[in-house]
């Protein structure tokens, strides 16, 4: 039985990196693979054929007990499971929000206006020190949607453009890897406290810049980025907006403070986001976009339409595959020293064996996370190994995990995501990028070794 569960598993994670061959949307193979998953295990453990275990290390099995006692345990697990789950997914439902919430007052057009240079190699940095900070703020995949239409803008040239798209996507991935909420992962990994904001930003903000500059100090020296680009004239636009630069900074800053509500109260971070969301949907609520603003006529700025513009069926995703990756935790698959340990554990152990140099798993982690998913490859390491929060592990799976992605055009959703505004093919960027991002991958790697080992 445990294997028809792994099995099942497999299956959706396949049909997941097939998304695009097969033209289906990754969140209906993650749902149907979690609810299956968790309907084998109930009847499975319903039937005595396998046992689970909780987060507190305790074994629950129908055939050593009273029966309505074990069953609780597995409800209270899958409660716990779900409710894991409900933490990250509230927390992007709220920055999702807020960003959409900037985007629908043209806050972001702000950005395009401080960009001046027809110099390619001074455009080229400065786009992408840009996306390096920016996505540490609003995440790399905002921040690679935000860039890529400001790119729109500047460069009318498919060629061009693309090559300044693709670079974006190597420094949005390396700067949302040093900040817990520049990407899904670091946030899954602070939410989990596995890492706190200071010790990821402290110890991984070196190597990611490093993984950022190398492949950009290369590129600068390319043929295809000598000389100027012919950036259109601005012309004052029409429906120039009163709220742009208000909304801007106050979106900004209130998911800046998230981190510093955690600090200061000790609650989880989904409600610093929570309260952000409060603050920034209030004065939003009584802001005045137009000089003949009439709320009760115009919706065009309200959350309710910020909402709309979310992406729900990456939530729904994330729901999926975050739960799936929960029923593979809390199975028993094996043993370890004569103990019961969950399938992942077990996993974790199995790799550690073959391969006792833990930097090299990590490592290889990142590189896998190019193929596949980094969601649920980070998700699974949190449920196999168990070191302690702010360990160096959790740091370089961090980076390497939220770095790796770029070596491939479908291994982050920021490549995606300018894949699909660009049409940039996956042959193309293989053989044009994918050089770049590994020589920055594996420069900021080395660099996070050195500083583990020297200077920590």
């Amino acid at each position: 039985m445990e294997v028809i569960i792994v099995l099942l598993f497999v299956i959706g994670y396949l049909l997941i990196t097939l998304e695009h061959p097969l033209k289906l949307d990754k969140s209906v193979p993650a749902l149907l693979m979690a609810s299956i998953m968790w309907g084998f295990l109930s009847i499975g453990f319903n039937n005595g054929w396998f046992s689970i275990i909780n987060e507190k290390g305790e074994i629950f099995n129908v055939l050593k007990g009273n029966i309505e006692a074990q069953h609780e345990g597995f409800l209270s697990t899958l409660k716990h499971q779900f409710s894991a789950t409900a933490e990250i997914l509230i927390f992007l439902i709220g920055a999702m929000t807020i960003v959409e919430l900037i985007d629908l007052h043209k806050g972001f057009d702000v950005l395009k206006n401080f960009i001046r240079t027809k110099s390619k190699v001074k455009l080229l940095w400065t786009l992408g020190i840009v996306g390096f900070f920016l996505s540490a703020i609003i995440d790399n995949l905002t921040a690679t949607i935000v860039l890529v239409t400001v790119l729109r803008k500047l460069i009318h040239n498919k060629e061009e453009r693309i090559w300044f798209a693709s670079l974006i996507i190597i420094a949005a991935n390396a700067g949302g890897a040093w900040s817990p909420i520049g990407d899904v992962t670091t946030t899954m990994l602070w939410i989990a406290n596995k890492l706190t904001a200071n010790g990821l930003m402290e110890y991984v903000v070196i190597p990611s810049i490093v993984c950022f500059a190398v492949p950009f100090a290369i590129a600068s020296r390319l043929k295809i980025f000598k000389g100027n680009v012919n950036i259109p004239e601005t012309k004052q636009s029409d429906d120039k907006l009163l709220s742009s630069k208000k909304m801007l900074y106050l979106g900004l800053g209130a998911i800046i403070f998230v981190p510093i509500f955690k600090t200061i109260t000790h609650l989880p971070p989904y409600l610093g986001m929570v309260f952000s969301l409060g603050i920034v949907w209030l004065v939003s609520e009584f802001i005045h976009p137009e000089e003949n603003f009439d709320k009760k006529q115009n919706t065009r700025y309200s959350v309710h339409t910020a909402l709309s513009r979310i992406e729900f069926s990456s939530i729904l995703f994330f729901l999926g595959i975050l739960m799936a990756v929960g029923a593979l935790e809390v199975m028993v698959f094996g043993t370890i020293h004569n103990e019961p340990v969950g399938t992942l554990h077990f996993a974790a152990e199995s790799l550690s064996n073959a391969i006792p140099n833990m930097d090299l798993v990590v490592i290889l982690l990142g590189m896998f996370s190019s193929v596949i998913d980094n969601v649920p490859l980070v998700a699974a390491t949190m449920g196999m190994y168990a070191f302690e929060t702010d360990s160096p592990v959790w740091h370089f799976i961090a980076y390497c995990a939220g770095t790796g992605g770029s070596m491939l055009i479908i291994g982050s959703a920021a490549g995606v995501a300018a894949m699909g505004m660009e049409k940039i093919d996956f042959i193309w960027y293989l053989k044009k990028i994918t050089w770049l991002a590994f020589a920055g991958f594996i420069s900021g790697a080395l660099c996070f070794i050195a500083i583990e080992h020297y200077f920590r």
